[in-house]
């Protein structure tokens, strides 16, 4: 199910998701000059190497600090960043608009940060690098279904190759979606995959969104959202 758009009146301009959306755009395009083994160092760089934070070492290094922040700005290929910014690109603004543009960045960035640190829970000894923006954006979604679960959202949904645009509340797109990362992180788990996509990542960066949300709305924030809740 690919979400289209969410019916959501926003009152100020989303500057730091368009931010977001255009410093990942360019990261990329900065990648496609390089060779596979130079883009397999800048993973290994900038990525999330799961065994690096085995033991109390890791500390002490600054790079696997960094790391936790700069492998939210690279991506493994055109599907994992189209998909990303798309959804970034439906939900963000909406969040950011009653975030402010500065709780929204620090907010992201956390969830961004917790999300890779469960899938270092879940796969210790793994040497393989997880990069992408999938576990903030999924902070995001987190926070939207806590803050608009009503909002009715567009989704494109594919029956025997034909396109089928159907309205779903946001609650129930987001528990599908949520539902189905889980349903995946499980089998991966159970196949012993640890490469490919980072389920882990997407369940705890979905969580960190619902229980930091309240802390990062603005006082307008909380006020709209109450004000949508009576109507």
């Amino acid at each position: 199910m690919l979400p289209l758009r969410a019916e959501v009146r926003t009152r100020h301009t989303p500057l730091v998701t368009r931010l977001i959306v255009l410093i990942n755009v360019l990261v990329f395009i900065s990648q496609l000059g390089l060779s596979p083994a130079e883009l397999e160092r800048l993973f290994q760089t900038l990525g999330v190497v799961p065994a690096r934070y085995a033991g109390a070492a890791w500390l002490g290094d600054p790079q696997q600090y960094l790391a936790l922040l700069t492998s939210q700005f690279i991506h493994a290929g055109w599907l994992h960043i189209l998909m990303n910014m798309w959804i970034l690109w439906v939900f963000g603004d909406h969040i950011e608009d009653r975030m402010g543009p500065v709780n929204f960045l620090l907010f992201y960035l956390l969830c961004g940060v917790l999300a890779a640190g469960i899938h270092v829970v879940v796969y210790p000894d793994s040497t393989i690098p997880v990069v992408g923006a999938s576990g903030a954006i999924s902070g995001v979604l987190g926070a939207y279904l806590l803050l608009l679960p009503g909002a009715r959202v567009l989704v494109l949904v594919p029956v025997f190759f034909l396109p089928l645009l159907i309205y779903l509340p946001a609650m129930l797109y987001l528990l599908l979606w949520f539902f189905l990362q889980f349903i995946n992180a499980k089998l991966a788990i159970a196949m012993g995959d640890v490469g490919g996509v980072a389920w882990w990542a997407h369940i705890g960066g979905f969580i960190a969104g619902l229980a930091l949300c309240p802390f990062f709305l603005t006082p307008n924030g909380t006020a709209h959202r109450r004000s949508r809740r009576r109507r």
